[in-house]
């Protein structure tokens, strides 16, 4: 059994055991237990009723946070032409328009957070999949990260304000960061509710029963708050 350390000891023992918190609560004391010497990210864990072995019940989909993440998000852009002007303007930090930066990527750099590829761009940005797939960083359509150049500013702006992805992975788990702790409470819960509501879109057709089993709220090398499920589910 893993040992831990003072601080984590004592933040645990502000947590009520076997009990479920509503939203904000929860949120109130996520922040009053962070105890790290930087500014920790507030994420959320989600079990779902879920089977991922099953094609039809897969969730993966996109989220705007309207507080955003609270860091600031390095955007690169696979795009050619008129299209890379377009994602200039847009304020992308790096636009791969030759094979150099193919070159310098299949070398291992990887300094951004979400790469964006215009559809006519996919053939190289494919031959970087060794490289960016296990980052989680490759383009992907249904991420929304592989877009028209009519989409392509809206798309920048997005990422870099505080757009996140959430998949269901192969435990039948979804995790996803919705802010940091030194956010308002109020900040953390629009954000909340902005997932959930993505959340509840995204249930898949083939989905039955119980459609979320368990979610808990941490911070970063904090313990974790359970939430009241059917709460959460039902944030407004």
């Amino acid at each position: 059994m893993a040992k831990h350390g003072k601080k984590y000891l004592e933040a645990l023992s502000k947590i009520e055991r076997g009990k479920f918190y509503a939203p904000r609560e929860a949120l109130a004391l996520i922040k009053e237990i962070s105890n790290t010497s930087f500014d920790s990210t507030v994420e959320v864990h989600m079990h779902m009723g879920l089977d991922p072995r099953q094609a039809d019940q897969q969730v993966r989909d996109t989220c705007v946070l309207p507080n955003g993440l609270g860091k600031t998000v390095r955007v690169l852009v696979f795009a050619e032409g008129d299209a890379a002007d377009v994602a200039r303007e847009a304020g992308a930090d790096f636009v791969a328009d030759s094979d150099e930066w193919i070159d310098k990527i299949q070398k291992g750099w990887t300094e951004f957070d979400v790469a964006i590829a215009m559809p006519q761009t996919m053939g190289k940005a494919g031959r970087l999949g060794r490289v960016l797939g296990p980052r989680g960083l490759m383009p992907n359509p249904k991420a929304g990260t592989v877009v028209g150049v009519e989409d392509l500013a809206k798309t920048i702006e997005e990422a870099k304000a505080g757009r996140v992805e959430f998949r269901l992975d192969k435990s039948a788990n979804i995790h996803v960061p919705i802010g940091k702790a030194s956010f308002e409470v109020d900040a953390l819960y629009e954000n909340l509710a902005a997932f959930m509501a993505a959340i509840r879109r995204a249930r898949p057709a083939a989905a039955k029963g119980n459609f979320i089993r368990r979610i808990t709220l941490t911070s970063t090398m904090s313990p974790a708050v359970r939430l009241d499920a059917y709460a959460t589910q039902n944030m407004d």
